[in-house]
């Protein structure tokens, strides 16, 4: 074992994203969501969450960028323009950094993890398995992968020129799967390499290689619009349910969302809507943990504000501009955006839903507002979505507070 590398019990390696903020085939790819968090959030958790990580740090060129990564609790390193291009390499981006954390006058750290925003589904037990194969000197670089028995073909001349011939294979013997061996693909979510090593070889691979396997779904990678989609898609599966949703305040649509987004029309013009009464109950649970709820309408209705007063909330109706009005309302209150629950079901509402850090789609919403979403409820719009919501937020904030819990228990 190398004597600058600590025992794996105590390990503390150093979490790197590189999140450049220009790419011509999918721009701002970065900050998009999946499962509605900021691709580069994503990455700060899951590494804020290993055990064997001292430190994250992003380094970016992009104002954007920084100001989410801060905000998921990273440091930012300003990444120089000459670094930032499409040549650029993220091996130049990563020594930049190491560079200027040794600047700050800070020890290094033995294993530096190398993290890829772009990788949406990472674990931190899979981070804390690749820095601590590093730490424990059973090699010196280690990469995601996912095994892979597919038949791999090449065209010798090109597309479509009818030369196709068999890579990994014999094409005249067919083997079943189970008779061939793994092979692995590198999915790029995350390397993690000896600093010192990694600083003299100038690459992430080097000395001894290793594979650290992760799920076949997690192996998703994004660098197109499609990619995307596929992610998006899967992150309600991979992410699974959240039972606590920890904001400091909600704000909601109406129809579609209180109602079940249909209306009654007597013969002299009259609109009558259905409510659920396990929302209203659901209402009095957020006022009682002391968290503010806002209503906000595309429609001006006396129904939206006679429900509004019935509930005790605030609203605001005839709302154009939601993410504005949203904006603007929280502002107001000194409430921070990522601390807000957004609920939706249309596309009125997709504003909005990209501004809070809860973006939350009721059961029945269109597919734009489920993919944005970070939770999708189990219940439809007019038929208890509402409490669902505030049940999982006051959840978190009892969670929180042994006090509110004794309170809310005995309510």
């Amino acid at each position: 074992m190398d004597r600058d590398q600590p025992s794996a019990d105590r390990a503390h390696a150093v979490a790197i994203i590189p999140a450049r903020g220009g790419s011509k085939g999918l721009p701002g790819k970065n900050v998009m969501r999946v499962g509605g968090i900021p691709l580069v959030a994503r990455a700060v958790a899951a590494a804020r969450a290993a055990r064997t990580v001292g430190r994250v740090v992003v380094t970016t060129d992009d104002g954007e960028i920084a100001r989410v990564a801060r905000e998921a609790g990273a440091s930012v390193v300003q990444r120089p323009a000459d670094l930032a291009g499409d040549t650029a390499s993220s091996e130049s981006a990563l020594l930049h950094a190491l560079d200027a954390l040794r600047g700050s006058g800070r020890d290094e750290a033995s294993v530096t993890l190398f993290i890829q925003a772009t990788s949406p589904f990472i674990e931190p037990e899979d981070l804390d398995g690749a820095v601590t194969a590093v730490a424990n000197g059973e090699a010196d670089s280690v990469f995601a992968a996912v095994p892979s028995h597919a038949f791999i073909w090449r065209d010798e001349h090109g597309r479509n020129s009818r030369g196709a011939f068999g890579v990994n294979h014999d094409a005249g013997v067919r083997l079943r799967r189970q008779d061939r061996p793994a092979e692995f693909r590198e999915t790029g979510a995350f390397y993690a390499v000896r600093t010192s090593g990694f600083r003299e070889a100038r690459h992430r691979f080097f000395g001894r290689i290793a594979v650290h396997l992760v799920p076949d779904l997690h192996g998703v990678e994004i660098d197109t619009a499609a990619d995307l989609v596929v992610a998006q898609a899967l992150a309600n599966l991979i992410d699974g349910p959240t039972h606590a949703i920890d904001v400091d305040a909600v704000v909601t649509d109406f129809d579609g969302v209180h109602t079940d987004d249909t209306a009654i029309v007597g013969e002299a013009g009259v609109e009558f809507v259905r409510v659920s009464r396990s929302d209203g109950h659901g209402v009095a649970r957020l006022r009682e943990a002391g968290i503010p709820m806002l209503i906000l309408s595309a429609e001006t209705h006396p129904v939206v504000s006679a429900r509004a007063a019935k509930l005790g909330v605030e609203v605001r109706q005839g709302v154009a501009d939601k993410a504005t009005a949203l904006a603007d309302w929280a502002s107001a209150r000194g409430i921070r955006l990522d601390r807000i629950a957004y609920l939706g079901n249309d596309r009125g509402d997709l504003p909005a839903l990209e501004l809070v850090g809860w973006p939350v789609a009721v059961a029945d919403a269109i597919p734009e507002v489920k993919r944005l979403a970070r939770v999708v409820l189990e219940r439809a719009g007019g038929l208890g979505a509402v409490r669902e919501l505030a049940d999982a937020v006051v959840a978190a904030r009892a969670a929180a507070s042994p006090v509110l819990t004794t309170a809310l228990e005995g309510a």
